[in-house]
């Protein structure tokens, strides 16, 4: 991002050296503008066979899995591998389904999971999968209804409208498809998207987590890796082939297209192209939100969750049936922690503040002489995030270490918010009805919950966040706790739960065979859960009105100035947002340090010499030794007769993008994109070309897996090999 900034500020676009391609999430409508430097990196297919409304291309192959009831938020990437709905995406992607199918009599986190037909493959109530239809520009239809006059307020009222009607009339045109408009840069463009989303996705197969975890959170945002990061899924429709829910006589999906799977050599500067639904990223970031990420986002987020890390660590290891019922909050609460911290670190290294400083220096010049808009944008910016600096510290204490800390906090403020309105019913009836529903609902937390565990935590994080955020903005439940108890939170909260219709499944059945809604209102757990939510809301209300929205306008305005200023000199493209990207590159080793120089891929004898005792994050299973002693790699050995693991590229990624198809120039399938290196954690603020790599699962792993350690023939049959 450095480059392109600086280079298209100055204008200096033969001067400065060039910004390589492999730099940018890019809309897949636009590829015939990135064509040429895409032939140049080895592309072999056509724009066409990436992207096409008409007839089916890769497009047709990548799927977003998300949850149902929100329809655009996709949480990781996957892509379909036969002409039988076969999906694979990452193991840490389907790690939160392998959690709920668990038990203590099947750990199909422990042991894997495999469906050896399809009778045997698991649904996933829930679960969904989109798959693009199609993608259109919109933004002279939005565009053409706002005006700098309004308020941000009447802007984003008249924004929201617009889209609605423009995705109204696609769904309209489009049956059984999905539509939302999505802004790109900030609110300066802005794109209609048509998916058709799928709601019956069943596991097919997951090797174990000793596997598909291998090297834990030592490894997690590091190269070299040997991890086996794949699970499978696949899609069923009704039998009309039309998106259903899960019926027993739905059908497989017949795709209209499928990725090829390639265990041809793999070399250091071959092509690869990753195609998915990268989360969220920042490139535009100003200097004065850097300063407030790293600050305060990134540290408290790593200090707040170092807290109750710790303890889910020491209760996952005393405990198997706790292990099974915490194994994915821990891993989606530790992701985030080793990456806020090594983000820190890679932008510190960087220096990345001064890149941005440099940026707005430039910025400022070329602003002199244009509209006042752009001239006033910087300072409007940087008023927005200093009036809400102390604000945005007391919501992450709120935040991580309250609302999303004890997690039954949350659970009390959405359960005892739905029983007062139940309570309130008049029609006995539809009270009994709805009071059954919530049943269920708590059964469904309940099950992954362990009353001694969620004491430790609620004390721990309780009692930090007291000692740690500014009184001022402190619940007063903390402080009344703190006054009673004398600083012991341990003994407040075995008295909070000893009273409370929240600490366990059967307390709280128990008071709705005879719920009360003043028993409700003056539940221990519920008054701090309630106060918790509203101080966080209060909080945030005071964070000045207009500087918030000075800073969204003039935020939206230096973008724009950057747009402008480009004009054509290069590519830019828009930040992340979960909509379907195509970044491209190469295959590409890196040495990232003096006297540090890195291989592009690992092998199986990595894993061998890296194994480390049963149960810890470097466990190697016994199968897996017997088959790697007895040399069994069948076809998908190397030219070296070594069996690759992993392997790393150039492309530019993302959260959002695990479980991504890594493709070549052919568009076979080579990897799965699963991770990014710590020394460029930086990446989703400032694009670090010369040290950033995406960290991918090579195809013939995976297969092998499939194949040699879980003899899934079936599978493996359905599967077009390209030799």
């Amino acid at each position: 991002m450095k480059k392109l900034f600086i280079t298209a500020l100055l204008a200096l676009v033969c001067a400065m050296p060039r910004m390589y391609a492999d730099e940018g999430m890019w809309l897949l409508s636009l590829v015939g503008k990135s064509y040429a430097d895409m032939q140049k990196a080895g592309f072999k297919l056509s724009p066409e066979d990436i992207y096409s409304v008409n007839k089916s291309c890769l497009k047709d192959a990548i799927v977003g899995l998300g949850n149902d009831g929100r329809p655009f938020w996709h949480f990781c990437t996957g892509e379909i591998i036969s002409d039988q709905g076969l999906v694979s995406t990452n193991h840490h992607c389907g790690y939160g389904k392998l959690q709920e199918h668990s038990t203590v009599q099947h750990d199909y986190l422990r042991d894997g999971f495999w469906a050896y037909t399809k009778e045997e493959e698991l649904p996933n109530p829930g679960l969904t999968a989109s798959i693009l239809v199609r993608m259109d520009d919109v933004t002279k239809q939005i565009l053409e209804a706002l005006s700098d006059d309004m308020s941000e307020g009447d802007r984003a009222q008249a924004v929201a409208r617009l889209s609605k009607d423009i995705a109204d009339k696609a769904k309209k045109e489009n049956p059984g498809c999905e539509a939302m408009v999505k802004p790109m840069f900030n609110g300066n463009q802005y794109f209609l998207f048509i998916h058709k989303i799928y709601k019956d996705v069943r596991l097919v197969g997951a090797p174990p987590s000793s596997m598909g975890k291998f090297g834990g959170d030592t490894d997690n945002w590091s190269w070299p890796r040997h991890t086996c990061d794949f699970s499978l899924f696949r899609i069923y429709t009704a039998p009309d082939g039309t998106p259903a829910p899960y019926s027993k006589n739905n059908v497989p999906l017949k795709p209209k297209h499928h990725l090829p799977v390639s265990i041809k050599n793999l070399n250091d500067g071959d092509y690869a192209m990753v195609m998915g639904f990268p989360g969220t990223t920042n490139r535009f970031l100003t200097s004065y939100g850097l300063e407030e990420t790293m600050d305060i986002t990134n540290k408290l987020r790593y200090e707040i969750r170092t807290v109750k890390i710790n303890i889910l660590r020491e209760e996952m290891a005393a405990s198997q049936k706790t292990r099974i019922q915490y194994a994915s909050k821990y891993a989606s609460c530790s992701n985030y922690w080793k990456y806020s911290n090594e983000q820190n670190k890679a932008l510190r290294q960087l220096n990345t503040m001064r890149v941005k400083r440099e940026t707005e220096q430039q910025y400022s010049k070329w602003a002199q002489g244009q509209l006042p808009k752009y001239q006033q944008a910087l300072q409007l910016i940087s008023e927005g995030y200093k009036d809400r600096r102390p604000y945005r510290a007391a919501m992450m204490y709120l935040d991580e270490g309250l609302l999303e800390g004890p997690e039954i906090i949350w659970q009390a403020v959405g359960t005892g918010t739905s029983l007062q309105e139940i309570l309130d019913l008049e029609d006995r009836y539809a009270r009994d009805e709805a009071i059954d529903q919530l049943r269920k609902k708590a059964a469904e937390f309940y099950k992954d919950y362990n009353q001694p565990t969620e004491m430790k935590v609620f004390a721990a994080m309780t009692k930090y966040v007291f000692l740690q955020m500014e009184s001022r903005y402190c619940p007063d439940f903390l402080k009344q706790a703190d006054k009673k108890y004398k600083g012991d939170f341990t003994k407040y909260t075995q008295e909070l739960f000893a009273k409370s219709i929240f600490a366990n499944e059967d307390a709280f059945n128990k008071f709705l065979d005879k719920p009360s809604r003043k028993a409700l209102d003056k539940d221990p757990i519920f008054v701090a859960a309630m106060e918790t939510y509203t101080k966080y809301r209060e909080v945030y209300s005071r964070i000045p009105k207009e500087s918030a929205e000075g800073l969204t306008r003039g935020t939206r305005d230096f973008v724009d100035g950057i747009l402008q200023i480009n004009d054509g000199k290069h590519l830019l493209s828009p930040d992340a947002n979960s909509t379907i990207r195509f970044t491209y590159g190469n295959v590409m080793a890196y040495s990232p340090k003096d006297a540090v120089s890195y291989s592009h891929y690992t092998t199986l004898d990595g894993v061998i010499q890296k194994e480390g005792p049963k149960g810890g994050e470097f466990e190697v299973p016994a199968r897996l030794k017997e088959l790697y002693y007895a040399h069994d790699f069948g076809q998908y050995a190397n030219s070296k007769d070594q069996l690759p693991t992993c392997f790393i590229t150039n492309n530019d990624i993302t959260g959002g993008n695990s479980g991504s198809p890594v493709i070549d120039a052919h568009g076979n399938l080579i990897g799965l994109a699963f991770d990014g290196n710590s020394e460029a954690m930086s990446g989703d603020i400032d694009f670090e070309e010369n040290l950033q790599r995406c960290i991918c699962l090579d195809s013939r792993y995976m297969l092998w897996v499939i194949d040699k350690y879980a003899g899934a023939k079936n599978l493996i049959d359905e599967i077009d090999i390209v030799k």
